[in-house]
């Protein structure tokens, strides 16, 4: 009797311990998932995969890769000591965009510090196809025009004038691909965007350079082939909760390490999987580029912090700087005896 009146004074305490609340699809008024937000899509995973890596990583190999990741960044985040000595003529020896000279410490650095997890799987790289991960390979004219342009660098000069210089250098576009499309993590920071949506427009700002992609919804692309403002004509639809976005009349500089041709068309498609997150995937297309399309997936996460304007032209002396110098090594070549 004892027992039973226990339960009976249990019972409506137990029925009072509601279970987690499912998480449900939040939609704008048009009926539409909301997209909207602050996010992320920093990660330690690569675009293309390491060879002789798998699809998809182990927990040991996760935790292994992560801890090495995680005992740089804090080494890197120690304070640089302000007494140091100058570099050597000629530069210490580090690569990258230090220039040979060293640069900030990791306190300014955010590249992510885990790998990208999509339907479970820790990927090895953000490529999915072709299988191996990689970019599809360059056809033969692909691979001429590459040569072509180095030649043109090499006969008038990789410093010779501004318009030699990278997208990023003279604060025009972010670096690599950040805003895209596709918009992939640049291995840096600032790898963050804003999404604003309406019921005929979404709105991409990447946080780098501050660029702000326009994507025009439920329309046919309009603009003709000689029109080619960066970041491409964009169009959207939805299918289903999945917003798809078709960009074409990218220009070519947009795409240095191949030069891909006016008929690069690139499929974007953004499906919300959780209160934290975008699965993104993308797919490139260029017949008279690469032998094959090819196609990459990754997360971004959601991030609760702000973000600010990046004043990239505040204080850039680099352009000016590198110029300047190129100009005083062709002084000095000048005045040097001829053989």
């Amino acid at each position: 009797m004892r027992v039973l009146l226990a339960l009976l004074l249990l019972a409506p305490a137990l029925g009072a311990q509601k279970a987690p609340a499912r998480w449900v699809l939040p939609r704008t008024p048009d009926g539409h998932p909301d997209l909207q937000g602050n996010w992320s899509n920093a990660t330690m995973t690569p675009l293309e995969r390491p060879n002789g890596q798998p699809r998809a990583l182990s927990p040991a190999q996760v935790a292994a890769l992560e801890k090495v990741r995680s005992d740089s960044l804090e080494r890197g985040a120690r304070a640089s000591d302000p007494d140091r000595p100058a570099p050597p003529k000629g530069g210490d020896g580090s690569t990258g965009a230090a220039g040979m000279v060293g640069g900030y410490n990791l306190f300014y650095i955010d590249a992510g510090d885990h790998f990208a997890t999509v339907n479970g799987e820790v990927r090895s790289s953000i490529i999915v196809d072709p299988p191996e991960g990689k970019v599809a390979p360059l056809i033969p004219a692909a691979r001429a025009r590459m040569l072509e342009r180095a030649k043109t660098l090499r006969q008038w000069g990789e410093y010779d004038n501004p318009e030699n210089r990278p997208l990023a250098e003279r604060c025009i576009m972010s670096f690599g691909s950040n805003a895209g499309p596709p918009m992939l993590p640049n291995g840096f920071y600032n790898n963050n965007y804003t999404i604003v949506q309406r019921k005929d427009v979404v709105l991409i700002m990447t946080e780098m350079v501050h660029d702000t992609r326009i994507i025009r919804m439920n329309v046919p692309h309009s603009l003709p082939a000689t029109m080619r403002p960066w970041m491409g004509e964009s169009v959207g639809h939805w299918e289903g909760d999945t917003l798809v976005v078709t960009t074409t009349n990218l220009p070519p500089r947009q795409w240095p390490r191949t030069l891909a041709t006016d008929s690069l068309v690139i499929t974007e498609k953004f499906h919300r999987t959780g209160q934290y997150k975008i699965l993104y995937r993308f797919t490139v297309k260029d017949a008279a580029t690469w032998a094959s399309p090819w196609s990459g997936e990754l997360p971004f996460n959601k991030m609760d912090d702000l973000i600010y304007e990046y004043a990239c032209h505040e204080g850039n002396y680099a352009l000016a700087n590198v110029l300047s110098g190129a100009r005083s090594m062709e002084r000095e070549a000048a005045q040097k005896p001829k053989p």
